[in-house]
């Protein structure tokens, strides 16, 4: 497991996003998270009609990013706290590229090499119709980037483009997926990001998430199960209940 002390986290934060020192050492990352956007055929496609549309007026040429700042930073098994005022929130299962060393203008055919492991991320966010803006006020609250449990070495992994994604609800399966079904496969994103941007070791690239996120309540367990990978496991739950029932 990467060595997941992190710094910088004030302790106000700390306390906004109910995540302990003790539990900081249960994310098994210490870098920046990265999501990328419509890289599924089916995410790309359930949009693709708007993409001619004001301000663009045409399909993206490159990767579309975002950053999951550390607020957002949660661990397998932590709280996912439902705001205050929104009874439902979206679950995004998605597979993490964990970096091993300093990336920049990475070539298609040596991408990999710089590929430490993988892990499991849950890119949470409320609803929204934002499709020009950058959605932060609705992916960038406390605890909405579940991470881990672990980082599964690369070479452990036999095919990172054919993995199996689950996403069970209170034990009940409720989405599918699968790696290949990607329109950049994993050394096409790993060029095409590093040739505008450098990756340092620990960061993490979401090679991004299915379309229909499944959305969730107030007292529901998430499981996202990655073949190859392990499971990560939350629960949601409210502000109030939490100050009745005691931060966990």
């Amino acid at each position: 497991m990467i060595d997941s002390t992190l710094t910088g986290f004030s302790n106000c934060a700390q306390l906004l996003s109910g995540t302990s020192q003790n539990s900081m050492k249960d994310i098994p990352i210490n870098g920046t998270v990265y999501g990328t956007l419509l890289n599924y055929k089916s995410s790309y496609s359930e949009l693709e009609p708007h993409m001619k549309n004001q301000p663009y007026q045409k399909p993206p040429e490159a990767p579309i990013l975002y950053i999951k700042p550390r607020n957002t930073y949660n661990h397998h098994q932590g709280t996912i706290k439902l705001p205050n005022g929104i009874n439902q929130i979206q679950i995004g299962p998605a597979l993490g590229i964990v970096i091993g060393k300093t990336a920049v203008t990475v070539s298609e055919d040596h991408a990999m090499q710089y590929i430490q492991g993988y892990t499991i991320l849950n890119d949470v966010s409320l609803q929204h119709d934002s499709l020009y803006r950058p959605p932060i006020r609705f992916n960038a609250r406390d605890g909405f980037c579940p991470i881990g449990p672990v980082v599964r070495k690369a070479n452990l992994v036999q095919d990172p483009h054919n993995l199996e994604i689950k996403v069970y609800v209170n034990e009940q399966l409720i989405q599918t997926a699968n790696t290949n079904e990607l329109i950049r496969p994993i050394p096409v994103l790993l060029k095409e990001v590093t040739e505008f941007m450098t990756l340092y070791p620990g960061d993490v690239l979401m090679i991004g998430t299915p379309n229909n996120m499944p959305l969730v309540h107030e007292g529901d367990t998430v499981r996202i199960e990655i073949e190859q990978i392990g499971s990560l496991e939350n629960q949601v739950l409210s502000f109030n209940r939490i100050e009745r029932e005691g931060n966990r």
